[in-house]
Protein backbone atom coordinates (compact mmCIF):
# COMPACT_ATOMS: atom_id res chain seq x y z
CA UNK A 1 0.00 0.00 0.00
CA UNK A 2 1.21 3.45 -0.59
CA UNK A 3 1.88 5.85 1.80
CA UNK A 4 0.95 9.32 1.60
CA UNK A 5 3.71 11.64 2.35
CA UNK A 6 4.14 15.26 2.70
CA UNK A 7 7.35 16.17 1.55
CA UNK A 8 6.27 18.02 -1.97
CA UNK A 9 2.92 19.69 0.06
CA UNK A 10 2.25 22.98 -1.39
CA UNK A 11 4.21 22.77 -4.71
CA UNK A 12 2.87 22.33 -7.95
CA UNK A 13 5.04 20.61 -10.74
CA UNK A 14 5.51 20.58 -14.18
CA UNK A 15 6.87 16.74 -15.35
CA UNK A 16 7.71 16.48 -18.95
CA UNK A 17 7.31 13.17 -21.16
CA UNK A 18 5.71 11.92 -17.98
CA UNK A 19 2.87 9.83 -19.99
CA UNK A 20 5.18 6.64 -19.37
CA UNK A 21 8.67 5.96 -17.84
CA UNK A 22 10.81 7.50 -16.12
CA UNK A 23 8.38 10.61 -16.15
CA UNK A 24 5.03 8.24 -15.13
CA UNK A 25 7.00 7.13 -11.89
CA UNK A 26 8.19 10.18 -10.91
CA UNK A 27 4.33 11.71 -11.23
CA UNK A 28 3.14 9.27 -9.02
CA UNK A 29 6.13 9.69 -6.53
CA UNK A 30 5.31 13.66 -6.33
CA UNK A 31 1.61 12.96 -6.25
CA UNK A 32 2.19 10.43 -3.25
CA UNK A 33 4.07 13.19 -1.57
CA UNK A 34 1.46 15.93 -1.55
CA UNK A 35 2.31 17.83 -5.09
CA UNK A 36 0.29 18.84 -7.85
CA UNK A 37 1.25 17.54 -11.06
CA UNK A 38 0.72 18.54 -14.66
CA UNK A 39 1.66 15.55 -16.23
CA UNK A 40 2.75 16.44 -19.58
CA UNK A 41 3.40 14.79 -23.37
CA UNK A 42 2.84 15.31 -26.51
CA UNK A 43 0.43 12.23 -26.47
CA UNK A 44 -2.12 14.01 -24.79
CA UNK A 45 -4.05 10.95 -24.86
CA UNK A 46 -1.52 8.71 -22.74
CA UNK A 47 -1.19 12.11 -20.52
CA UNK A 48 -4.51 12.20 -19.61
CA UNK A 49 -4.83 8.29 -19.03
CA UNK A 50 -1.71 8.51 -16.55
CA UNK A 51 -3.00 11.88 -14.80
CA UNK A 52 -6.82 10.05 -14.18
CA UNK A 53 -4.52 7.32 -12.41
CA UNK A 54 -2.75 9.81 -10.29
CA UNK A 55 -6.02 11.45 -9.18
CA UNK A 56 -6.06 14.53 -7.06
CA UNK A 57 -5.73 17.93 -8.46
CA UNK A 58 -3.47 15.72 -11.37
CA UNK A 59 -4.01 17.24 -14.73
CA UNK A 60 -2.52 16.45 -18.44
CA UNK A 61 -0.99 19.27 -20.53
CA UNK A 62 -0.11 18.37 -24.15
CA UNK A 63 3.51 19.65 -24.60
CA UNK A 64 5.96 19.45 -27.58
CA UNK A 65 9.52 20.19 -25.53
CA UNK A 66 11.33 20.91 -28.98
CA UNK A 67 8.39 23.60 -29.63
CA UNK A 68 8.72 27.42 -27.75
CA UNK A 69 5.58 27.95 -28.82
CA UNK A 70 3.92 25.03 -27.06
CA UNK A 71 5.99 26.03 -23.98
CA UNK A 72 4.24 29.35 -23.68
CA UNK A 73 1.24 27.79 -24.12
CA UNK A 74 1.61 25.18 -21.59
CA UNK A 75 3.02 27.56 -18.72
CA UNK A 76 -0.20 30.08 -19.43
CA UNK A 77 -2.63 27.45 -18.82
CA UNK A 78 -0.63 26.56 -15.82
CA UNK A 79 -0.37 29.99 -14.45
CA UNK A 80 -4.64 30.00 -15.32
CA UNK A 81 -5.27 26.74 -13.71
CA UNK A 82 -3.13 26.77 -10.30
CA UNK A 83 -1.58 30.16 -10.31
CA UNK A 84 2.06 29.06 -9.80
CA UNK A 85 4.49 26.58 -10.66
CA UNK A 86 7.50 25.30 -8.12
CA UNK A 87 8.89 22.23 -9.94
CA UNK A 88 9.99 21.63 -13.56
CA UNK A 89 11.42 18.01 -14.57
CA UNK A 90 12.80 18.00 -17.82
CA UNK A 91 12.44 14.60 -18.37
CA UNK A 92 11.41 13.89 -22.23
CA UNK A 93 14.10 12.55 -24.08
CA UNK A 94 14.96 9.78 -26.74
CA UNK A 95 18.18 7.82 -27.82
CA UNK A 96 19.08 7.08 -31.03
CA UNK A 97 22.28 5.03 -31.32
CA UNK A 98 25.23 5.57 -33.65
CA UNK A 99 28.81 6.40 -33.92
CA UNK A 100 29.97 9.62 -35.42
CA UNK A 101 30.47 8.30 -38.87
CA UNK A 102 26.85 6.60 -38.84
CA UNK A 103 24.36 8.60 -37.70
CA UNK A 104 22.97 10.95 -39.80
CA UNK A 105 22.27 14.87 -39.11
CA UNK A 106 18.73 14.57 -39.01
CA UNK A 107 19.07 12.39 -35.72
CA UNK A 108 21.94 14.19 -34.46
CA UNK A 109 19.56 17.17 -34.51
CA UNK A 110 16.56 15.98 -33.12
CA UNK A 111 18.80 14.19 -30.30
CA UNK A 112 19.44 17.69 -29.30
CA UNK A 113 16.18 19.22 -29.64
CA UNK A 114 14.61 16.98 -27.75
CA UNK A 115 17.46 15.81 -25.01
CA UNK A 116 18.72 19.26 -24.56
CA UNK A 117 17.32 22.21 -26.21
CA UNK A 118 13.75 21.62 -24.55
CA UNK A 119 16.12 21.96 -21.34
CA UNK A 120 16.88 25.63 -22.50
CA UNK A 121 13.37 26.39 -23.65
CA UNK A 122 11.17 24.97 -20.67
CA UNK A 123 13.21 26.39 -18.23
CA UNK A 124 13.37 29.84 -20.03
CA UNK A 125 9.61 29.68 -20.10
CA UNK A 126 8.88 28.31 -16.85
CA UNK A 127 11.27 30.63 -14.60
CA UNK A 128 8.94 33.62 -14.93
CA UNK A 129 6.03 31.84 -13.19
CA UNK A 130 8.56 29.77 -10.67
CA UNK A 131 10.45 33.69 -9.78
CA UNK A 132 6.88 34.51 -9.10
CA UNK A 133 5.97 31.40 -7.20
CA UNK A 134 9.00 31.43 -4.58
CA UNK A 135 7.61 33.94 -2.73
CA UNK A 136 5.59 31.38 -1.11
CA UNK A 137 7.56 28.19 -1.42
CA UNK A 138 11.13 27.35 -2.56
CA UNK A 139 11.58 26.46 -5.90
CA UNK A 140 12.86 23.34 -7.89
CA UNK A 141 14.52 22.45 -11.61
CA UNK A 142 15.31 19.00 -11.90
CA UNK A 143 16.68 18.07 -15.38
CA UNK A 144 17.09 14.03 -16.09
CA UNK A 145 20.39 13.41 -17.77
CA UNK A 146 22.18 10.18 -18.36
CA UNK A 147 25.37 7.94 -17.02
CA UNK A 148 25.71 8.71 -20.84
CA UNK A 149 26.76 12.55 -20.23
CA UNK A 150 29.23 11.24 -17.61
CA UNK A 151 30.54 8.10 -19.81
CA UNK A 152 30.90 7.85 -22.98
CA UNK A 153 29.81 5.14 -25.85
CA UNK A 154 31.56 4.79 -29.28
CA UNK A 155 28.07 4.49 -30.51
CA UNK A 156 26.18 7.06 -29.16
CA UNK A 157 27.51 10.16 -30.37
CA UNK A 158 23.93 12.45 -30.62
CA UNK A 159 22.71 11.09 -26.96
CA UNK A 160 25.94 11.60 -25.06
CA UNK A 161 26.94 15.06 -26.24
CA UNK A 162 23.12 16.10 -25.73
CA UNK A 163 23.53 14.49 -22.16
CA UNK A 164 26.80 16.05 -21.27
CA UNK A 165 25.58 19.36 -21.99
CA UNK A 166 22.17 19.07 -19.84
CA UNK A 167 25.00 18.44 -17.03
CA UNK A 168 26.40 21.53 -17.90
CA UNK A 169 23.75 23.40 -18.56
CA UNK A 170 21.99 22.39 -15.13
CA UNK A 171 25.04 24.27 -14.04
CA UNK A 172 24.87 27.61 -15.43
CA UNK A 173 21.27 27.45 -14.75
CA UNK A 174 21.83 27.06 -10.98
CA UNK A 175 24.45 29.48 -10.71
CA UNK A 176 22.00 32.28 -12.73
CA UNK A 177 19.08 31.46 -10.10
CA UNK A 178 21.71 31.44 -7.26
CA UNK A 179 23.01 35.40 -8.58
CA UNK A 180 19.50 36.51 -9.20
CA UNK A 181 18.80 35.53 -5.83
CA UNK A 182 15.60 33.41 -7.12
CA UNK A 183 15.03 30.85 -4.38
CA UNK A 184 15.17 28.07 -7.17
CA UNK A 185 17.81 25.51 -7.60
CA UNK A 186 18.94 23.37 -10.51
CA UNK A 187 20.38 19.87 -10.55
CA UNK A 188 20.92 17.25 -12.95
CA UNK A 189 19.75 13.30 -12.04
CA UNK A 190 22.37 10.73 -14.35
CA UNK A 191 20.66 7.12 -14.48
CA UNK A 192 22.28 4.32 -16.25
CA UNK A 193 20.11 1.48 -17.88
CA UNK A 194 16.63 1.97 -16.25
CA UNK A 195 13.81 -0.80 -16.86
CA UNK A 196 11.60 1.44 -19.01
CA UNK A 197 10.43 1.09 -22.65
CA UNK A 198 13.98 3.35 -23.32
CA UNK A 199 15.60 -0.14 -23.02
CA UNK A 200 13.73 -1.11 -26.35
CA UNK A 201 16.55 0.82 -28.49
CA UNK A 202 19.22 -1.45 -27.12
CA UNK A 203 17.54 -4.52 -27.40
CA UNK A 204 18.51 -5.04 -30.93
CA UNK A 205 17.69 -8.88 -31.83
CA UNK A 206 17.73 -9.98 -28.47
CA UNK A 207 14.95 -10.46 -26.32
CA UNK A 208 13.84 -8.06 -23.50
CA UNK A 209 14.89 -10.50 -21.29
CA UNK A 210 18.26 -10.56 -22.68
CA UNK A 211 19.14 -7.58 -22.89
CA UNK A 212 18.04 -6.62 -19.27
CA UNK A 213 20.42 -9.47 -18.28
CA UNK A 214 23.03 -8.57 -20.24
CA UNK A 215 23.03 -4.95 -19.31
CA UNK A 216 22.83 -6.07 -15.61
CA UNK A 217 26.19 -7.75 -16.04
CA UNK A 218 27.89 -3.99 -16.71
CA UNK A 219 26.29 -2.76 -13.21
CA UNK A 220 28.76 -3.48 -10.05
CA UNK A 221 25.37 -3.91 -8.16
CA UNK A 222 24.70 -6.33 -10.35
CA UNK A 223 20.91 -5.26 -11.56
CA UNK A 224 19.40 -2.50 -13.94
CA UNK A 225 17.62 0.12 -12.19
CA UNK A 226 13.77 1.00 -11.33
CA UNK A 227 12.24 3.96 -12.21
CA UNK A 228 11.71 4.10 -8.51
CA UNK A 229 15.30 4.18 -8.14
CA UNK A 230 15.01 7.57 -10.00
CA UNK A 231 11.96 8.75 -8.94
CA UNK A 232 12.72 8.56 -4.98
CA UNK A 233 16.01 10.86 -6.30
CA UNK A 234 13.96 13.18 -7.90
CA UNK A 235 11.40 13.92 -4.45
CA UNK A 236 14.36 14.73 -2.38
CA UNK A 237 15.60 17.19 -5.01
CA UNK A 238 12.59 19.11 -5.70
CA UNK A 239 11.67 18.90 -1.55
CA UNK A 240 12.63 21.56 0.71
CA UNK A 241 15.29 19.28 2.21
CA UNK A 242 17.62 19.58 -0.69
CA UNK A 243 17.17 23.56 -0.25
CA UNK A 244 21.06 23.82 -0.28
CA UNK A 245 21.89 21.39 -2.93
CA UNK A 246 22.21 23.12 -6.38
CA UNK A 247 24.24 23.10 -9.69
CA UNK A 248 24.71 18.97 -8.42
CA UNK A 249 24.66 16.07 -10.45
CA UNK A 250 23.65 12.66 -8.97
CA UNK A 251 24.58 9.52 -11.01
CA UNK A 252 22.23 6.85 -10.41
CA UNK A 253 24.17 3.78 -12.14
CA UNK A 254 24.46 0.93 -9.20
CA UNK A 255 28.25 2.12 -9.25
CA UNK A 256 28.78 1.90 -12.93
CA UNK A 257 31.24 5.32 -13.00
CA UNK A 258 33.07 4.50 -9.92
CA UNK A 259 34.83 1.88 -11.99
Amino acid sequence: MQVVGSRLAGKTALITGAASGLGAAIAARFTAEGAEVIVSDRDEAKAASQAAKLGGSSIALHLDVTDEASWSAALADIENKFGRLNILVNNAGICLAGSVEDLSYDDWRLTHAVDLDSVFLGTKAALPLMVRSSAQTSGSVLNISSISGMVAAGNMAAYNSAKAAVRHLTKSIALHCAKKRYGITCNSVHPTFIDTPLLDEFAGNRSREETVEKLARQIPLGRIGSPDDVAWAAVYLCSDEAAFITGAELAIDGGLSAM
